[in-house]
């Protein structure tokens, strides 16, 4: 056993190259055969930590699963799991979550989780408890994973920064978010953030996003101290953990800048699929840099150019798609795709079909109502679709009637041009400072509406995370909406649906009547983020 474990120790440091050089070395050295032989004759006599500290070495050093070895190890272990004592449950369980699911490891899975339902409350160490959480995973049943919670949270006090973070991990594989440790865990990695390493980094941000945990005070730190640290990172690694931050729906402003100031400074690296990801990641973003934007456009349009003799269709899609949600309109790339779409040959496999047909369908539309030579509509025509309203839309619809005093005052479920759509309608005179009845407005639509108020109650998902800073699809629809000549109100209706009655009312009359809503869409039109 300390053979076996004393060489997996001198190869876990080194690099995969070396490892894999070395463990060939150990897998033909002659006495190791021999070592293996004598530990098939002498496993069901072997101490229980010898036997499964033994065992986690030999699967440590990539001894196939499906020999007798391995297998006999792994049954002499199911035969005397009730001898183990915790530490040597902890080893176990290390070594289960390395193993793939085969007849005799699943059994040893099952007898080691009716084991740990006995001795919960006998686990005291956090690292025992930790390493079990593995190993159980997302399929240990909930009452179970309740008692881990609560045996992990009688050790929280004496948590150190090394257990917070495995902590994370633990629960994202167990797939169990419980904020009373996670928020501790969370706490305890801010407080540490310099000496989390930058795969540790991407490690968070990928659990918190299994466990659909969403710390903004824990994401900023960790932005922060990448922002704070960017000169020592690849450029590559800025992009994953900026594409992380992209899957949280986390705009981390100050990093998305000093990136793109690196792309301007030095382009050479962005190659087609670098390029994909930085499109995607500032368009679901919505960020355009507060310096040299026009320039940051130019060289991704460019770095697109010389990707087109290599780019697939649907990469060009979405190539195409992410640079028209921020308002841009790649002009070479463009021309190649319409052609394309010309000639049928943008047709997809049917599981790809709908989300293509939408992409495509949206960046016809950023021709249009992004062109220079686009002028805003005197009319638009619009549809009344349906006088019923959602039930997550009725607060809203109740404080329009309560303020407006009549429901003809405004348009509901309103279906405009381009496939738009708008929850509310309303239209007020010259002076905009009064609201003007629906019917009256119609029979003169040119007369007396100054202002058109289109009211979007959007997800808390539309927006990035603790902001009310549109994503991109629905910053796009806001700009198109403003070169339709409405001034768009941006609600986050989870917040709206929280308020008292009356303060729903007083919040809507603030958002028709404001000031600072008084200004015409036009000025609003280029300012994208």
């Amino acid at each position: 056993t300390n053979s076996l474990t004393m060489a997996w120790r001198l190869c876990k440091n080194l690099s995969e190259e070396q490892q894999r050089y070395e463990k060939q070395l150990i897998f033909e050295h002659p006495a190791f055969v021999k070592l293996c032989q004598q530990l098939l004759r002498d496993a069901r006599r072997m101490t229980r930590g010898d036997l499964v500290f033994s065992l986690h070495a030999l699967v440590s050093l990539g001894v196939p699963q499906n020999t007798l070895l391995l297998q006999t190890l792994v049954r002499v272990c199911q035969e005397k799991l009730n001898q183990l004592d915790n530490r040597c449950i902890s080893v176990l369980a290390t070594t289960l979550t390395g193993m793939d699911k085969d007849k005799n490891v699943s059994a040893l899975q099952a007898g080691l989780q009716l084991l740990v339902e006995q001795r919960i409350s006998s686990i005291r160490d956090i690292f025992v408890l930790q390493n079990l959480m593995k190993c159980l995973g997302k399929d240990a049943p909930v009452f179970l994973k309740k008692k881990l919670e609560m045996a992990v949270l009688r050790e929280i006090d004496g948590l150190t920064f090394p257990n917070a973070l495995r902590m994370f991990f633990a629960l994202a594989a167990m797939n169990y978010c419980s904020l009373p440790i996670l928020n501790p865990c969370s706490k305890k990695i801010q407080e540490n953030v310099h000496d989390v390493s930058f795969r540790q980094l991407i490690l968070i941000l990928e659990a918190c996003h299994a466990l659909q945990y969403r710390n903004v005070k824990l994401f900023s730190a960790l932005a922060d101290y990448v922002n704070s640290t960017a000169y020592l990172w690849d450029k590559r690694q800025i992009i994953l953990f900026l594409s992380a931050c992209k899957t949280l729906g986390f705009q981390p402003t100050e990093l998305l800048d000093i990136f793109a100031e690196k792309v301007t400074e030095d382009p050479d690296f962005l190659n087609l699929k670098n390029l994909l990801t930085v499109l995607r990641v500032y368009s679901r973003l919505n960020h355009v840099p507060r310096v040299q934007k026009h320039l940051f456009f130019e060289i991704l349009h460019s770095c697109l150019n010389k990707c087109l003799p290599q780019i697939s269709n649907t990469e060009l899609l979405k190539a195409v798609y992410s640079l028209g949600i921020l308002g841009y309109l790649p002009q070479r790339a463009l021309d190649e795709l319409l052609q394309k779409d010309s000639k049928d040959e943008l047709t997809l496999p049917d599981d790809l079909k709908e989300q293509n047909t939408m992409m495509l369908r949206c960046v016809k539309t950023c021709m249009e109502l992004d062109s220079p030579s686009f002028t805003k509509p005197a009319f638009v025509l619009t549809e009344n679709m349906s006088s019923l309203v959602s039930l997550n839309l009725r607060k809203a619809r109740e404080a329009l009637i309560e303020l407006l005093g009549d429901e003809n005052m405004f348009l509901q479920n309103v279906q405009l041009p381009y496939r738009y759509h708008i929850d509310f309608e309303i239209r007020m005179d010259s002076d905009r400072k009064k609201v003007l009845p629906i019917t009256a407005t119609d029979d003169h639509p040119d007369s007396h509406v100054q202002r058109w108020l289109a009211f979007l109650f959007a997800p808390v998902s539309a927006f990035c995370l603790g902001t009310t800073h549109p994503q991109g699809k629905l910053a796009m629809k806001k700009r198109h909406l403003n070169k339709l000549g409405y001034h768009v109100i941006l609600i986050q209706n989870k917040k709206f649906q929280e308020m008292r009655n009356a303060d729903a009312v007083e919040f809507l009359k603030r958002k028709i009547y404001s000031e600072d809503a008084s200004s015409f869409p036009e000025a609003a039109v280029q300012d994208n983020n």
